[in-house]
């Protein structure tokens, strides 16, 4: 039998759990918390990308029976945003964990795969641990299996091409350990494409780069474009021949962010079928916020520069400093402002949702964590958005993505082998190959 997704808040107890602008009088409001209800009945909701496996390790050197996340776990210190309570209060029925590395260099190091099998494990025992709440997920229909049961559908994704060492091998090798996105970069480049954060030495990507992209369509693993820069952006649609995702970007034209995704590139998306997953990261969502963390940055290199030996006095200014420059808040209207733009850009059928909760150090006011997705709903709601429309995004889109990379996938497995390992090996450790 299905489990029921209710999410009907009572006025005073809305008032307590969202005391933040609009959407909390919308939440209030029987009619369009029922409207939610209905949705999230219907679709699931899928989210783009979290990263507790990252805490585990981070926190407890993945060791699970430290945390306990049956139950609410919002008093750690620094907060945790993801608990299996709250994942059922926000109407979660699907999730990208992130199985995350960080990458250390240029190009990465060796021994990332292995750590990153290492998180997927960490991924695999959660289910096993909480086999009521969560069920490993592999595919569209393995999704909307684990959402018919009630359970929490869990996909495992990639951030960071530097995991496959530069290997086509390696990549296969992780799809088939249960990875089913792969982000291209992180914060750094690799000898085969360039991060939106880094300096770029390729143009876009290498055609070793390009053949990573085709042997991710062949296995039905989703391109992630999220963290490349834009030449990388249009070169993997240059050459994609099933849908991308952006598992957790905003859109450029509100904030002029590299992370971001620019109009020209979100014009692209009607033609690749894509989804940008809209993210919740302050930084990427505000324009103000962004500017005052720049504006932090180049003060905290300042007085590095300036008292480079005496770090108490460094804390000292630096407090002065944002005592006298407050800190612009950000806000869940704002996460709407960016759902509105690419709706515009590209289209509503092009939009998801890509928290990046527990990866990230603070939050937007009214999407602290993963049970807030209601009142982002709500808010959508209060602007004109139809029920279809809220489908869509909350998880419709993502299915449709899904469903079309395996299609592509079944195609191309038909038509052609996978590649050696590393045939295109002078390309991957080159530079621009154009």
């Amino acid at each position: 039998m299905k489990f029921t997704r209710r999410l009907t808040i009572l006025p005073a107890l809305a008032a307590l759990l969202f005391p933040w602008g609009v959407s909390q009088y919308a939440l209030a409001d029987t009619a369009v918390t029922e409207r939610i209800d209905a949705v999230l009945e219907a679709t699931p909701l899928i989210d783009g990308h979290n990263d507790l496996p990252w805490q585990y390790f981070k926190r407890f050197n993945n060791r699970l029976a430290s945390l306990d996340v049956a139950t609410r776990q919002d008093e750690m210190d620094p907060p945790l945003h993801t608990d299996i309570p709250r994942l059922r209060a926000g109407g979660m029925g699907a999730q990208f964990w992130s199985v995350y590395v960080p990458i250390s260099e240029y190009g990465g190091s060796a021994g990332d795969a292995a750590k990153v099998l290492e998180q997927m494990d960490v991924v695999r025992r959660l289910v096993e641990r909480y086999p009521d709440d969560l069920a490993l997920a592999f595919n569209a229909d393995d999704v909307r299996s684990a959402y018919a049961a009630g359970k929490v559908g869990s996909l495992m994704g990639i951030e960071g091409g530097h995991a496959i060492e530069n290997s086509l091998g390696v990549l296969r090798s992780l799809y088939e350990a249960g990875a089913r996105y792969m982000t291209l970069t992180h914060s750094k480049g690799l000898s085969w494409a360039d991060s939106a954060t880094d300096q770029e030495r390729h143009d876009g990507l290498t055609t070793f780069g390009q053949s990573v992209v085709r042997e991710m369509n062949r296995l039905g693993m989703l391109v992630d474009l999220s963290h490349v820069s834009e030449a990388a952006m249009n070169d993997a649609l240059d050459v994609a021949e099933a849908p991308v995702i952006f598992s957790h970007s905003s859109a450029r034209a509100l904030t002029d962010h590299p992370r971001n995704v620019p109009d020209g590139v979100l014009k692209r998306l009607r033609d690749n079928g894509g989804v940008v997953m809209v993210t919740f990261v302050p930084s990427y969502v505000s324009q103000a916020r962004l500017d005052w963390y720049l504006a932090y940055a180049g003060e905290e290199a300042r007085l590095g520069a300036v008292h480079p030996y005496d770090e108490a006095r460094r804390e000292a200014l630096l407090e002065a400093w944002k005592e006298a420059h407050p800190r612009p808040d950000v806000t869940l209207a704002e996460v709407a402002d960016h759902i509105d733009h690419i709706r515009s850009v590209a289209g509503v059928e092009y939009v998801g949702l890509g928290g990046d909760y527990d990866g990230i150090s603070d939050v937007v006011e009214g999407l602290e964590d993963v049970s807030t997705y209601p009142a982002l709903f709500a808010e959508l709601i209060e602007r004109g958005y139809s029920d279809e429309e809220l489908a869509a995004i909350a998880g419709g889109n993502v299915l449709r993505v899904m469903d079309a990379s395996e299609a592509v996938a079944r195609r191309l497995r038909a038509e052609r082998l996978a590649e050696d390992p590393q045939a295109q090996e002078q390309s991957a450790v080159g530079h621009d190959d154009h």
